[in-house]
């Protein structure tokens, strides 16, 4: 498998291309639109054609390269099938599979930090069929979960998160390493750690909200930064795929 982070210290972002080498095969999850040609070049780099273009969620934070480098690519733009947006996709939905040659990418729908939220597990057929990693967009951090205001309905979003979290990425193997979408210099959530990776058992052990009772959770949720700066333009934008 290539597995290539993009980590934005600037704003505490991640970006991530994965797929296998061997059919040359892959795909580019929360692509931002500053940084289109760097995934075509890394990808072309490694003789790998890119067949998906992933959004975890709509994003509120930064413009999304998703519509651009889909096009240019000429791969499908990828969002959970719930998403509300103006713009061509294929949808994703729950359980349903990426065939990207050896790498399968497996689609896991976890409402909170937006409805069509959405983790990707990860397995590489030629270590063997456990899964290997899961990127978990804005809804584990290192040490954090995502913020459930941004949609509004903040305490009800925060229940769902609630409900994702322990039904969907908790139940997944304790060795299983996660790769969130933002980490320390991020205001989609509080108290991120630097660090821009973990496992699930590191988590269970020191992310306090995966410790906390679901109504303790929802009141800790209600302490969150100030919303990201020109948060409806940027959500426009990305919902419809007009420029500034």
């Amino acid at each position: 498998m290539i597995f290539r982070p993009f980590h934005y210290f600037d704003t505490g972002c991640a970006a991530y291309l994965l797929g296998c080498g061997t059919l040359g095969k892959c795909a580019v999850v929360d692509p931002q639109l500053r940084d289109v040609q760097a995934y075509l070049d890394f990808a072309a780099a490694k003789d790998m054609r890119i067949t998906h273009v992933i959004d975890t969620h709509v994003h509120a934070d930064h413009r999304s390269g998703g519509l651009e480098l889909a096009r240019r690519a000429d791969a499908r733009y990828c969002l959970h099938e719930s998403a509300d947006v103006a713009v061509p996709f294929t949808p994703l939905r729950d359980g349903e599979e990426i065939d990207l040659g050896n790498t399968r990418v497996t689609v896991l729908h976890t409402p909170g930090h937006s409805p069509e939220s959405i983790c990707l597990l990860v397995k590489d057929l030629r270590r063997g069929t456990d899964p290997w990693f899961v990127l978990t967009g804005d809804t584990l951090f290192v040490g954090a979960v995502g913020r459930p205001d941004l949609p509004g309905r903040a305490r009800e979003n925060a229940r769902e998160l609630f409900a994702s979290l322990h039904e969907k990425l908790l139940t997944l193997p304790d060795d299983l390493e996660i790769f969130p979408g933002h980490f320390a210099g991020s205001s989609c959530g509080a108290g991120m750690s630097g660090k821009p990776s973990s496992t699930i058992a590191f988590e269970k052990r020191w992310n306090p909200l995966l410790r906390a009772s679901l109504d303790d959770f929802i009141d800790a949720l209600a302490n969150v930064p100030d919303k990201p700066a020109q948060m409806q333009q940027i959500l426009s934008g990305n919902r419809t795929g007009q420029r500034d």
